[in-house]
């Protein structure tokens, strides 16, 4: 049976997964349930595999804005369909992975690749997916890229920072390029025809 895919808006199944942590060096696990627990947003980062050519790239970018997500309340771990002992051995020799310090999920049998829609049984790879999963476990955003487009981490922190913002005011919407400071909406019949007022007011 097919497993279901988790769409923008709905309760994510717990799920657990082994993990290589390069900021101690050891093997571990990801939980969503405890994430939950403690409060916590979580952000998976799907990449297709160890030891090629744009994913380093990418986990490097991610590595720069790690500080700044935790302190926003999330933990990021990245994922691919490699194993916890193949994370290791790239991490360590890859020098774009130096500055590397949140945890990298284990998904070899494709099992939360699939839950996020991102596996493509074609390749056994995942695509480049990035999810975002409030602190009550619901999806609430996605961003999906094929093989050859990197992601830009700067728009991942902004999604974050905005994500985090609505949390704590649900009666609010963020417009596009939004930053914190910057003027919110609220949805209303005299907003209708009248964002642009809204906006100058």
């Amino acid at each position: 049976m097919e497993e279901k895919v988790v769409l923008v808006g709905q309760e994510v199944p717990d799920f657990e997964m082994e993990t290589y942590d390069p900021s101690t060096g050891k093997f571990g696990k990801f939980s969503l349930a405890d994430a939950k627990k403690e409060n916590k947003w979580t952000i998976l980062f799907f990449y297709p595999a160890d030891f090629t050519f744009v994913c380093p790239t990418e986990l490097a970018d991610l590595a720069e804005k790690y500080e700044e997500l935790k302190k926003l309340g999330a933990e990021v771990v990245s994922v691919s369909t490699d194993t916890k002992f193949v994370h290791l051995a790239w991490q360590k020799d890859e020098k774009l992975l130096a500055n590397v310090k949140y945890p990298m999920g284990a998904d070899p049998t494709g099992k939360i690749s699939r839950m996020f829609g991102v596996y493509d049984c074609n390749t056994g790879l995942a695509l480049r997916g990035t999810f975002i999963i409030n602190p009550e476990g619901k999806l609430v955003s996605s961003e999906v890229n094929f093989y050859n487009v990197g992601r830009n981490a700067d728009e991942l922190v902004r999604k974050m920072k905005a994500n985090a913002y609505l949390m704590s005011h649900p009666d609010e919407a963020c417009p596009a390029k939004w930053e914190p400071g910057k003027k919110t909406l609220k949805p209303s019949e005299e907003l209708v025809g009248q964002v642009y007022e809204a906006l100058q007011g």
